[in-house]
């Protein structure tokens, strides 16, 4: 049986009937970059996001830079952000010339670990920067305490958790001064290309936003700030147009999955009903937890990737390669531990949990289109790998 870790071509068979005629008429109107489609996505993640505004640009990414090119981070200011996550997180800080400084995650939700900041807090600190992790929020409780606290802006790098709710109900990008979300192609809502959205509730923050994606704009050649070329193609904006109205159905579909999974391991004696966060005989997988699951909540956790942790992690990896189940690992390096950041690092800290991660996290097959035959054959193959390990 082969597994893939994504397979957007079943996605698109559901999808081609409407999004094929979308393109087309793209493509005669030649009213490719921005316009109309464009500001209908903005008003449809505006309203799906429950904000004020929604402002496209060109990439989570851009996003990112954006929304800290707005608040006017640049050289001598700190940006706290965990160490944990994909790169541009950090990347975004640095191409300003500012500082990141790294926080150590959370053990049960990979998140931001909140009671770890306010001692990284300093004179410099401009913003804090969380990231809503592999598909669940932050504990935003805490993190808006210590915002209001400092006043120190929140910007959420929201960009795998568009749609995940707190506890509030409160979706992901509604918390803080801006919410940022990546529409790259393997997200839970992506385009045909690259894409994002900064999301926010501040008047005049959404009107420097779009002269900044455009240059810094407006009206034509009258540059108010020093912006970029973050526009998003109009392309880009029917697809997503057209995915947005399936995200809830794909949701679900998604958390169906991981239930399934969770219930197959413990099935499997591989893990056990609560997430002790240590490996033993009776806990080989340690599963992903849903910290904010509730009645009340329906987006609690939109799984954007389904992660576990396994001890020769590596070894397992390969194990399933051989037998055609894909797998990726987010993320093998830290921050504190990139090339990069090390002229930056001190060098007395230390972050254990994001090293654990680091060592041990993999991510599972978990799109809508999966069926349970598929996650059974996965289960059934980690178990062998754990059964032929005996021997």
């Amino acid at each position: 049986m082969n597994v893939p870790l994504l397979d957007l071509t079943l996605q698109y068979k559901q999808i081609k009937d409407e999004v094929e005629p979308a393109i087309l008429s793209i493509i005669r109107s030649q009213k490719l970059i921005l316009g109309k489609e464009v500001e209908i996505l903005e008003e449809r993640i505006a309203e799906y996001s429950g904000v004020k505004y929604a402002i496209a640009v060109s990439s989570g990414t851009d996003a990112l830079l954006a929304a800290l090119m707005a608040i006017g981070i640049g050289n001598g200011d700190e940006v706290i952000i965990p160490t944990y996550s994909f790169f541009a997180t950090a990347g975004v800080v640095a191409r300003l010339n500012a500082t990141p400084i790294f926080i150590d995650s959370d053990p049960l939700t990979f998140n931001i670990d909140p009671y770890q900041i306010e001692q990284a807090i300093t004179h410099r600190t401009k913003a804090i920067m969380p990231v809503h992790l592999f598909g669940q929020i932050c504990e935003m409780d805490k993190l808006t305490e210590i915002a209001k606290k400092y006043s120190i802006p929140l910007i959420e790098d929201a960009a795998q958790a568009i749609g995940c709710q707190f506890k509030d109900n409160r979706r992901a990008g509604a918390f803080g001064l801006m919410g940022c979300f990546s529409f790259y192609p393997t997200k839970n809502l992506g385009c045909f290309g690259d894409g994002g959205m900064i999301v926010t509730n501040e008047d005049e923050l959404a009107k420097k936003l779009k002269q900044i994606r455009n240059h810094g704009m407006e009206p034509k050649y009258y540059h108010h700030h020093i912006g970029g070329n973050f526009r998003l193609d109009a392309i880009q904006a029917a697809v997503l147009n057209v995915k947005l109205k399936y995200l809830p159905e794909w949701h679900r579909k998604r958390r169906k999955n991981a239930h399934l999974y969770n219930q197959l391991f413990i099935k499997f004696a591989l893990a056990e009903d609560t997430t002790t966060n240590e490996f033993n005989e009776k806990n080989k997988v340690l599963l992903p937890k849903a910290v904010y699951k509730s009645s009340e909540i329906i987006d609690y956790h939109i799984y954007n990737q389904y992660i576990i942790q396994v001890e020769k992690r590596d070894e397992l990896r390969q194990y399933l390669n051989s037998k055609n189940i894909g797998t990726e690992i987010y993320y093998p390096v830290p921050f504190h531990r990139q090339p990069c950041f090390q002229a930056i690092i001190d060098k007395n800290k230390t972050y254990p949990v994001a090293d654990k991660l680091a060592a041990h996290s993999l991510a599972l097959p978990i799109f809508p289109e999966l069926t349970e035959e598929q996650i059974e054959y996965v289960v059934q193959t980690i178990a062998e790998f754990f059964y032929n390990s005996k021997k």
